[in-house]
């Protein structure tokens, strides 16, 4: 069908109003002119949170299609290893939440009740299948109004898998949507004896993930992880540092320190921050006005790039009345450089519209 055929159906067959009419129509232009929809306005990186995670249980390959063809410019991937010491994709380090691993191996758990995915090989992962993040006591989603739990076949992918999954497909459309793998508790990892950056990084490396330029962010929690990526890997990758609440008030409360020049010393070994949305919105105030934090205005002084968590639907921060609000204040107030987003078209709908 010819681009103006499409056009002529949307504004005169259809019957859309103006408004929606232009935004589909932008859209269109950019699928059109062979743009990626994400890179087409002028805002943000819209990272995908764990695939579409507001649509199909995450870390899916089936969650990363969809935000792929929703038009993520990035796609994130937690990073956990098995027994046999193959990356996977997987949120926690342990599995209960998100597979039926109490039914199919009920006698693999530690003493501390948790069954750990290190404590599996990768033959037995694939035995497992993937619902909607739930309590495994209770078996409530989290998320009650997302994918049902229990319904249709997913399984845990390898990072490898994904790697595959995203490169084709940027193959197949010509876009260049990014990786943003997380190194999900390499302490840990350690303490099990097995060395999880090194054997992201042989992954990374064997799919061309080596230099800066290259299609990849890379984030921990682990402040001392992301130095040892740079002073003993000599990782040349874009680094981000994630910070909670509680990890950033232990940092600038420490003797002598003060934001600044944390800020500036994070800029030593990374190239932006990933902090909790509540680090930069303190409140909404009753006008509809946000507080703000000087958490962005800092961070940017240094240097560094704001990636925030995690924007959702279905779970506003107290005050905001709505996604657009929420997304206004992060894109419009805040200026953050990018987000985590349950909801890569939500987020991109806004975007386009401004």
């Amino acid at each position: 069908m010819r681009f103006v055929h499409v056009i002529r159906i949307l504004l005169v067959e259809w019957k859309w109003y103006p408004v929606n009419s232009f935004r589909v129509l932008v859209f269109l232009f950019c699928v059109w002119s062979g743009m990626n929809p994400s890179y087409a306005a002028d805002g943000p990186l819209v990272i995908a949170h764990r695939g579409a995670s507001g649509y199909l249980p995450e870390h899916t390959l089936a969650a990363k299609a969809f935000a792929y063809a929703q038009g993520a410019g990035a796609i994130e991937q937690d990073v956990v290893l098995t027994k046999d010491q193959v990356p996977i994709i997987l949120h926690d380090v342990t599995l209960e939440s998100v597979t039926d691993v109490e039914e199919k191996f009920a006698n693999r758990k530690r003493d501390d009740g948790h069954y750990y995915a290190f404590d599996f090989t990768l033959k037995e992962i694939r035995q497992l299948n993937v619902n909607e993040r739930r309590d495994h006591k209770t078996g409530q989603a989290a998320y009650p109004k997302r994918f049902p739990i229990g319904k249709s076949r997913f399984a845990v992918p390898t990072l490898a898998e994904e790697i595959e999954l995203i490169q084709g497909l940027n193959h197949s459309t010509g876009r260049n949507v990014l990786i943003y793998p997380e190194l999900k508790k390499p302490a840990w990892h350690r303490a099990q004896g097995a060395d999880l950056t090194a054997r992201v990084l042989e992954v990374l490396s064997a799919y061309g993930y080596k230099k800066r330029e290259s299609l990849i962010y890379v984030q921990c929690f682990e402040s001392e992880e992301l130095q040892r990526l740079r002073n003993e890997f000599h990782c040349q990758l874009k680094l981000i540092y994630l910070v909670s609440d509680k990890q950033w008030d232990s940092a600038v409360n420490r003797a002598g320190n003060s934001a600044e020049q944390e800020f500036q010393h994070i800029a030593t070994y990374a190239d932006g921050v990933g902090p909790s949305l509540s680090l930069i919105l303190k409140g909404v105030a009753a006008d509809g006005k946000p507080e703000l934090t000087s958490f962005v205005a800092q961070a940017h002084a240094a240097r560094l790039q704001v990636h925030p968590y995690t924007m959702r639907v279905d779970a506003l921060p107290a005050g905001v009345d709505s996604f657009d609000q929420l997304m206004q204040i992060f894109v419009q107030d805040a200026k953050v450089d990018g987000m985590f987003t349950d909801f890569p078209d939500r987020s991109l709908e806004y975007i386009h519209s401004r």
